[in-house]
């Protein structure tokens, strides 16, 4: 078995801090890093999110790199073609591949920079709110906030059964495994088309066993999910508000900084 992230959310420090004060600083920088004119005040919400989730979240440095790394690919791809294929100005780098002009503009190379600070800082905040907060109180928050009932059940039911369902997997991969299911091309096709019919028919005796749990248990239809109400304290607001103030400063004074 591995750790997931709500392993890591239930063991952080920043669990027991108010989880409304945790959505408002994950959807503000949500919002001011899209909203940037400038790759500064989105590379300075990353920072803070990041410094916040390892320091005082107590994530382990080595993972959160890991985790950066999955998206950072896409992101990267994405700014490549951004860079080479888009912009107009004077030329920052050119040469020729496999008898193809390619070349970097300012504006392409401006825009790809700032697609890029952008794709970071959302990363950054939503991790921090992944690895600081279980997922079980997001729902209640997201109950709280008036959302369908119908909709944060189905979302809580398919949250619990993709890890289910994961580790179902990884069993049956491992057992393939160590009877040489994957030792060539053919074994590995007809290992994986094995893998799937059986999950598929796992997840249908798994919802058929949840239904009836459910129904022994007088379920009317509807979850209770209990929130937590914690204070804030000064010191957060403190923070929270120092925060913003020096995003929101940073957007004033680099709205008409070019980076090249």
């Amino acid at each position: 078995m591995t750790n997931i992230l709500d392993d890591y959310a239930l063991m952080s420090p920043l669990r027991h801090r108010n989880n409304w004060l945790k959505l408002a600083i994950v959807l503000f920088g949500l919002l001011a890093g899209v909203s940037a004119t400038s790759p500064i005040p989105p590379i300075f919400i990353a920072f803070c999110m990041s410094l916040t989730t390892v320091t005082l979240g107590k994530a382990p440095l080595k993972l959160y790199f890991k985790l950066l790394l999955a998206p950072l690919g896409f992101a990267i791809a994405g700014v490549l073609i951004i860079a080479f294929f888009s912009g107009s100005g004077p030329e920052l780098l050119s040469f020729e591949f496999l008898g193809y002009p390619l070349s970097v503009r300012t504006d392409g190379f401006e825009l790809a920079m700032l697609v890029f600070a952008r794709s970071i800082s959302g990363m950054c905040c939503l991790y921090f709110l992944a690895m600081t907060t279980p997922m079980i109180e997001l729902f209640a928050v997201l109950k709280a906030s008036g959302l369908p009932e119908s909709l944060i059940e189905l979302s809580m039911l398919i949250y619990r059964y993709i890890f289910v369902f994961l580790d179902m997997a990884l069993c049956i991969r491992y057992a393939q495994t160590v009877r040489l299911g994957y030792s060539n091309f053919r074994r590995s096709i007809n290992s994986i088309g094995m893998l799937a019919s059986t999950l598929f028919i796992r997840s249908w005796e798994q919802g058929d066993k949840l239904f009836l749990a459910m129904n022994s248990r007088c379920y009317d239809g509807k979850m209770t999910l209990f929130e937590v109400h914690r204070p804030v304290k000064v010191t957060e607001l403190l923070l929270t508000s120092a925060y913003f103030l020096s995003t929101l400063a940073l957007f004033y004074f680099t709205k008409n900084i070019s980076i090249v």
